[in-house]
């Protein structure tokens, strides 16, 4: 129902035909999760919390192993992400935001005229009693975007280190600079375990520090899984080191879901750092044939169970973004931050 609806809206067919396509399958996708997250309170309210941050790592595998092309695949990943948010912009009681940073911040994580043409055919493609008040609740928000200047790209911002500030919660205002006295610049890597982040450091970062968990667990002699309190604490003493210094390093780890990455951020940013998110990736085949050759604790079986906390870096997240895509032994840029919620298929 949803996805008839979105083909029978006039806007639909303007479209490029890759935002076409980008735009239907987050459609079909947007409530695969529902029923892996469903739950029944005791008076028989039926919910489903948190089925579109699930919904959107159940994509993310689902086109990876299909091969979709990075950029693509993200933009329908994040539309799946955020597809419930657009609901809220007027009442701002759910996010805690209000329209203006709602629409600010979204329009960070995807081309809001696709975001509002795909909830818009959530609510026309179901059977509901309030379905013009939400209706008008999306022109409201198309409004506000409109008067952001970012309905159709990123809210401009003075200058990155604003922007992550002001999405992390500071009291900024996007037109003026927030004053920065600039500390270590930090690579932070993200990526399933043998997807090349080793060997994109030694080729991109040679020379720089890098601060290891695997590192810190071949100093401690520990296998992979035991005594983790142990091995991130002896990481972070040494990245809290070079921070002090303002020497610019390396922080490998998979980083693999935000919280993770929220941790190491929330250090480098609170020593004034500027980061740069380097996300790698390989296909499951490649990902396991590595692993297998590799002198490493980790199972197979592991690596692939990690795959359900996949959350790929947001543009959101640091001062920038980079996704590098590993086939065999190279790797190549195939998104950057930039590109934000755009559906281009190559960088």
């Amino acid at each position: 129902m949803v996805a008839e609806s979105l083909i029978a809206h006039a806007d639909y067919a303007a479209l490029t035909p890759i935002e076409r396509q980008t735009l239907l399958v987050a459609a079909v996708l947007h409530d695969a999760a529902k029923c892996d997250t469903t739950q029944i309170d005791a008076d028989g309210r039926i919910r489903q919390p948190g089925h579109a941050r699930r919904g959107a790592i159940d994509a993310r595998i689902a086109l990876w192993d299909m091969g979709a092309p990075v950029p693509q695949r993200e933009a329908i990943c994040r539309l799946i992400g955020v597809h419930q948010e657009p609901f809220f912009a007027i009442d701002g009681s759910r996010s805690g935001l209000s329209g203006p940073q709602l629409v600010r911040r979204l329009s960070w994580l995807a081309d809001l005229h696709l975001l509002a043409l795909l909830v818009e055919a959530d609510i026309r493609g179901r059977i509901c009693a309030d379905a013009q008040r939400v209706l008008d609740d999306i022109e409201l928000f198309r409004e506000l975007a409109r008067e952001e200047d970012c309905y159709r790209q990123p809210r401009a911002f003075a200058d990155a280190h604003t922007a992550v500030a002001y999405f992390r919660g500071a009291q900024v205002h996007p037109d003026y600079a927030l004053h920065h006295e600039p500390g270590a610049r930090v690579t932070l890597m993200s990526g399933l375990p043998a997807s090349g982040k080793n060997t994109w450091v030694a080729a991109h970062r040679a020379g720089q520090p890098v601060v290891s968990f695997d590192d810190a667990r071949a100093a401690l002699g520990l296998r992979h899984g035991r005594n983790e309190g142990a091995v991130a604490h002896h990481a972070i003493d040494q990245a809290r080191a070079l921070l002090r210094e303002r020497r610019d390093f390396v922080w490998n780890a998979t980083h693999l879901s935000d919280a993770m990455r929220r941790k190491s951020l929330d250090l480098c940013l609170a020593y004034g750092a500027t980061v740069e998110i380097v996300h790698l990736e390989a296909p499951r085949a490649v990902l396991l044939q590595r692993n297998t050759r590799r002198d490493t604790s980790l199972r197979n079986a592991d690596l692939l169970r990690m795959l359900h906390k996949w959350e790929a870096p947001l543009p959101t997240e640091a001062h920038a973004q980079g996704f590098w895509q590993a086939d065999g032994r190279q790797a190549r840029c195939v998104m950057s931050a930039g590109q934000c919620g755009g559906v281009a298929v190559e960088a």
